[in-house]
């Protein structure tokens, strides 16, 4: 083999690598869909106010214009399961507002007149005139937008050590063969003349040949070739070990950045808890427990807003009859009013049912459906009360007969999860656009300390600690799920985002790793399979650097004066074909990784969503 066959196939490997190359779709291209092209500009008479009870005053002018079209200080209308079109300020009307998308917040915000609202999300209840104070390029979502273009574009470079070392090898390789070649030709066999007699220099001894096979020799045994394979067939055995586990890497160069992370920043909602509203615990004043969440399933069956779908989720999960209602009547941010088999059946806040009927309940009673409750909470390890909403069910005739905890759940592998990552000397960091008091309990709950959490943060604030973190010299994956986490997954080492649903969002477009599995133990298991992965490219550059180090001085005549040993050409191609033949083999091996690791099981199960009622 010619060293020029040795080049060209050292240099179609490499080019090979460029396959591995990261691409990240930008959300920025998507950005539109998150908010609807068409709005309602109200026009109205400049002397005319309407209440915050009446949306639209008698005389007012209702418009579909294109979103882009509504400029500060128009009034925009924003009909329930709508996307708010734009920033602003409420002026007439009461709902609740999914804010998911910018707080993590699953549970919906009440909104009334004066309350702020923003692009992007998504009005559940009741009809809102919004003032628009921010639009277009100034708007809160297209800010999140330009934070991610911004920090994709500020990728780190990333250093191979196969390439450092490559480029100088080849021509180190060429030199050394014209020395060894000028070194026994001219000095070599005058200072050691025995070596003629080797059967290398031929029948007469010819000091040319000898000089011109060890020179070869010196050509053929280096093996660019295992240099070349030590990086891309680990990589390659290594992201598709994680797609056959639920990881989608996108990119070679991910693993790498993985395997030296020491900080993992996570988000609450969606991530550590399963991100959707259900039921948690159920307590009743009537004998039946089943007939609480019958009449307000039937009460909440027309409702849009993530509450009420939990508690008809719930029936329906328990196969419940829920019987059709009559005069529905919804006060946004209270709760709903029906007639459920001949009564009048409330489902909302505590002092907004027991307001509805004559006869009042009993706050002793009261206080002991929140106690059972607690207790409820407490036994089914759900989350602390901090975490939780309270809706209370009151009929006609008999005041509140009922109450039911609305909570979104920790994922049974959370727990599990953090104590891996603090086995590895990785700390855990949460960040949450949540409330302080639940952001809090979570973290308690996990095991995150104090002094790791931190709430109420904004996307930008996200990111900004994200860039603290780096600065300060530290490695930092980011696990999150949602587009108010997009910013930061874009800034951090690895963004790691879990796949919900089967859905692509903002996230899961910029992560450099997808949790297909939707499991959060999967960041350890990513974690694992990085490090085992870069512990075969480590070992396969060491056995090609010290391969060459021992063969080529060999090849190039060291023990030919004192142990008459010199190789052949023939000998030395093989050499060289068996240094590549142990690269691929041992990056092969990695394919065991999955199968002889024994999975841990979580130190808690999954608690259960609806544990028991508790009767009073």
């Amino acid at each position: 083999m010619g060293f020029g066959d040795v080049a060209g196939v050292f240099e179609e490997i490499f080019n090979g690598v460029d396959s591995f190359a990261v691409t990240i779709v930008s959300v920025g291209f998507q950005s539109h869909s998150l908010i609807s092209t068409q709005s309602r500009l109200v026009i109205t008479p400049s002397e005319s106010n309407s209440s915050a009870d009446s949306v639209l005053c008698s005389d007012a002018i209702c418009i579909e214009v294109p979103t882009d079209d509504i400029r500060v200080g128009d009034s925009v209308l924003v009909f329930p399961g709508e996307t708010i079109p734009v920033d602003g300020v409420v002026l007439a009307g009461r709902s609740v507002v999914d804010e998911s998308m910018l707080s993590g917040e699953s549970l919906p915000v009440f909104k009334e007149e004066g309350l702020t609202v923003s692009a992007g999300t998504i009005n559940w209840d009741g009809p809102l005139r919004i003032e628009a104070s921010s639009t277009g390029s100034n708007s809160t979502i297209a800010k999140i937008v330009r934070l991610v273009e911004d920090a994709q574009g500020q990728e780190a470079p990333i250093q191979r050590l196969a390439d450092t070392i490559a480029g100088p090898f080849v021509y180190s390789v060429m030199i050394l063969s014209a020395v060894t070649f000028s070194f026994w030709y001219y000095l070599g066999t005058h200072i050691f003349p025995d070596v003629l007699l080797n059967d290398i220099a031929g029948p007469d001894g010819n000091s040319l040949l000898l000089s011109l096979k060890l020179s070869v020799d010196v050509l053929v045994v280096s093996c660019p070739c295992a240099l070349g394979l030590a990086t891309p067939t680990a990589i390659l055995v290594g992201t598709s070990l994680g797609a056959k586990q639920g990881l989608l890497l996108r990119g070679g160069d991910v693993l790498e950045r993985l395997a030296g992370i020491d900080f993992v920043a996570l988000d609450k909602t969606g991530t550590l808890t399963e991100g959707k509203p259900s039921v948690s615990a159920l307590a009743t004043l009537v004998p039946e427990e089943s007939e609480i969440l019958r009449v307000a399933a039937a009460v909440e069956r027309t409702a849009s807003h993530p509450i009420a779908k939990a508690i008809v989720t719930k029936a329906e999960s328990l196969n419940l009859n829920i019987p059709v209602t009559k005069g529905q009547l919804t006060v946004p941010g209270f709760g709903s009013l029906a007639e459920v088999d001949g009564h009048l059946v409330a489902v909302g806040t505590s002092q907004w049912v027991r307001e509805r009927f004559q006869q009042k309940s009993d706050m002793s009673d009261v206080v002991n459906l929140e106690h059972a409750l607690m207790h409820q909470v407490s036994y089914g390890k759900s989350l602390p009360d901090s975490s939780k909403t309270v809706v209370y069910v009151g009929r006609e005739g008999e005041g509140i007969i009922g109450a039911i905890a609305i909570a979104d759940n920790l994922r049974h592998d959370a727990v599990s999860t953090i104590n891996r990552l603090s086995q590895k000397g990785i700390q855990t960091v949460l960040l949450s656009g949540d409330r302080e008091e639940a952001v809090a309990s979570i973290a308690k709950t996990v095991g995150i300390g104090s002094e790791f959490v931190h709430s109420s943060l904004t996307p930008q604030q996200k990111s900004g600690f994200i860039s603290a973190l780096q600065a300060s010299g530290h490695r930092v994956a980011m696990v999150g799920d949602g587009i108010n986490d997009a910013p930061a997954l874009a800034l951090a080492d690895v963004g790691i985002a879990l796949q919900l649903e089967n859905q692509e969002n903002a996230a899961s477009n910029t992560a450099s790793i997808i949790l297909l599995g939707n499991k959060l133990s999967q960041v350890v298991d990513a974690l694992d399979l990085a490090q085992a992965t870069m512990r075969k490219v480590h070992q396969n550059l060491s056995w090609a650097v010290a391969y060459n180090v021992v063969a080529i001085p060999i090849a190039a005549g060291l023990l030919l004066p004192q142990f008459d040993f010199a190789m052949t050409p023939s000998l030395s191609g093989g050499l060289m074909a068996m240094s590549s033949i142990f690269v691929v083999t041992n990056s092969l091996l990695l394919q065991f990784h999955g199968s002889r690791k024994n999975r841990r099981k979580s130190s808690i199960h999954k608690p259960n969503a609806f544990q028991s009622e508790v009767k009073i």
